[in-house]
């Protein structure tokens, strides 16, 4: 393992990390408010940081090639230096009164999970509720993924860095290239932020909310500068806007691109996307029909809160238009299982996905199938493609592995003194990148109450969902370690 490799690596995503924290700086500058001060020491202390790492991986030289342990290893390093350096905007702040707040925070917006630990996010200073948002919007599609983008050098070898990070059970490149690959993802995914802007804008939004709220649609992860979030606005159109635009963020990124060359019907060819879309529709109508004359007296009211808890829910996006724990059991059983579906592989959702799901459904007919015809010789195919035994065994170690950490956590957190019902909505919450859990962490409510044993735990298991449970759990395995 060259360390010195993975340092430079992480020393460089440290200085693009202060890069962005010019951003933020600028708009605290604008809006005159108190946060000045904590961006100018956040940024000198993430590019000294930085600098000095890259300074000292630069003296031991540097090779091009990067095996997979190495770029397994750098993934993980860097998302957990990188949320512990964006942390310290809001440490500066006076928004957070001890460090594993700010860290809690600052991972949630990296890994898009949309928890939160602000009591009265109204009362936040503009600039730390845009570089809240805005982290949530670079951790989206990647911030490694954006490195191979645009530091050419590393593209040679990056697939392995790719692996480790794209949410995807077989990542895609959508060109020979990997640098090209990864400008193509930035490209769509900054589009198509820029159009939300723009509806926003239309409905009613100032450019500020605009922005930061569709800097946590499309990478899927729910910070809002409200504190009801989107039910403050009370508005249909806000609300099926962002159902629009959720559904799109929670589509494999590499369709949007096939769709822009001239494949208008590649959405419903494609199977993960279009069981995607099908058990969004089948549960909005359940969920509808369930809460039609108990919660909402007309189907249309019951059709908009309904979609829209379904769809921010199984994006793994996190807005609230509604307290869907006031909802009939069978609903919040529902909402509870898309928490565990998630959205598409090579989306910006998180969850289990829904090409997982697939495979594991197709799978368990096969075994039934050979069963019953123990002679017969049977594939399991997605997309008329068949899926090899070595991605079987890899899909079904992580659902196995996904299901284990998740009875784990929850039972560590119920040690910790949580209730059943908090215990297993934050866990599921976390885990998959949603936001809004159950419990004393539902949707009206946040994560602030919770002991800081709890917000570590939660924090670790938001970056395990990120980065898909390997990455971070194959570090303390013993032969990883070894030669």
């Amino acid at each position: 393992m060259r360390w010195w490799f993975i340092a430079g690596v992480i020393g460089i995503l440290l200085i693009l990390l202060g890069l962005t924290m010019v951003i933020p700086l600028l708009v605290s500058l604008y809006y005159h408010d108190q946060a000045q001060d904590g961006f100018i020491s956040s940024l000198g202390i993430t590019m000294a940081a930085g600098l000095i790492l890259v300074v000292l991986s630069k003296k031991q030289g540097r090779e091009d090639y990067i095996n997979q342990k190495e770029g397994m290893t750098t993934v993980a390093l860097a998302w957990t230096g990188i949320s512990l350096f964006g942390a310290l905007p809001f440490y500066f702040s006076a928004e957070f009164t001890n460090f594993i707040d700010a860290f809690f925070e600052s991972v949630s917006g990296f890994t898009t999970t949309g928890s939160s630990v602000m009591v009265n996010i109204e009362a936040a200073v503009p600039s730390l509720l845009f570089w809240r948002s805005f982290i949530q919007w670079l951790g989206g599609m990647g911030i490694i993924v954006l490195s191979i983008a645009i530091l050419p050098f590393l593209g040679v070898g990056g697939i392995q860095l790719y692996k480790a990070e794209v949410p995807s059970p077989v990542p895609d490149k959508l060109t020979p290239r990997l640098s090209d690959s990864a400008k193509i993802l930035w490209v769509v995914y900054a589009v198509l932020t820029l159009l939300l802007i723009i509806f926003l804008l239309g409905g009613g939004m100032s450019l500020f909310e605009a922005a930061c709220h569709a800097f946590t649609t499309m990478p899927t992860g729910g910070f809002s500068t409200k504190n009801l979030s989107i039910a403050q606005y009370d508005s249909v159109f806000f609300d099926f806007t962002l159902i629009f635009f959720m559904i799109l963020a929670g589509i494999n990124f590499t369709l949007h691109y096939q769709m822009l060359r001239g494949r208008p019907l590649i959405f419903w060819e494609d199977a993960e996307c279009r069981f995607f879309l099908l058990f969004t529709l089948a549960m909005t109508l359940l969920v509808t029909w369930d809460i039609h004359g108990s919660v909402y007296q007309t189907f249309a009211e019951a059709f908009r809160f309904a979609s829209f808890q379904v769809v921010t829910i199984l994006t793994t996006t996190g807005f609230a238009t509604a307290d869907y724990e006031k909802f009939p059991g069978l609903s919040q059983m529902i909402l509870f299982l898309c928490m565990f579906i998630g959205a598409s592989a090579g989306s910006t959702g998180g969850g289990m996905k829904c090409s997982r799901i697939i495979v594991c459904g197709k799978y368990v007919y096969r075994e039934l199938f050979k069963i019953i015809h123990p002679r017969s010789v049977s594939q399991v195919k997605i997309n008329n493609m068949v899926i090899s035994n070595d991605v079987l065994r890899s899909i079904m170690a992580f659902l196995a592995l996904y299901m284990g950490i998740f009875i784990l956590s929850s039972l560590l957190l119920g040690v910790m003194g949580l209730d059943m019902m908090t215990a297993f909505g934050a866990t599921a919450a976390c885990i998959g990148n949603i936001g809004p859990g159950f419990g004393t962490v539902g949707p009206t409510e946040n994560f602030a109450h919770l002991p800081a044993s709890a917000k570590w735990l939660l924090s670790f298991c938001m970056l395990l969902g990120r980065l898909e449970l390997y990455t971070m759990i194959i570090l303390v395995v013993p032969e990883f370690w070894k030669k």
